[in-house]
């Protein structure tokens, strides 16, 4: 019987730890002073994340497209939008034919932090 105590006061405390304490971080419930109930903290690891724009026009055909719903691809460290799979295949097989060359160069990848 003490063993069966024993186990059920380890077992507590364990979960107790994993729950609110430093084994939180594992759990997916990361602490955060002032912060909603479930919600995770940001990163503060510095890594990249990518907004897009909301929107873009497809390369190939020259269509507006809203960047949530497109078809993206990603040449020479920019990201391109596309309204199908047909336009984007067509740009993944010949990049420079769709790409003005001329014109100011397309701004890199924006980042933002948090």
């Amino acid at each position: 019987m003490t063993a069966l105590f024993y186990f059920i006061v380890w077992a507590g405390l364990i979960f107790l730890m994993m729950r609110f304490g430093c084994g939180a971080h594992v759990m997916g419930h990361e602490h955060r002073p002032g912060g909603v109930p479930g919600e995770r903290a940001p990163k503060e690891s510095g890594l990249l994340r990518w907004i897009p724009p909301v929107t873009d026009i497809d390369p190939v055909c020259g269509k507006t497209v809203q960047t949530a719903s497109a078809r993206p691809s990603v040449h020479d460290g920019s990201v391109y939008y596309f309204c199908s799979r047909d336009c984007r295949e067509r740009f993944e097989a010949a990049p420079d034919l769709y790409l003005d060359n001329k014109s100011a160069p397309r701004p890199p990848m924006e980042s933002s932090n948090g």
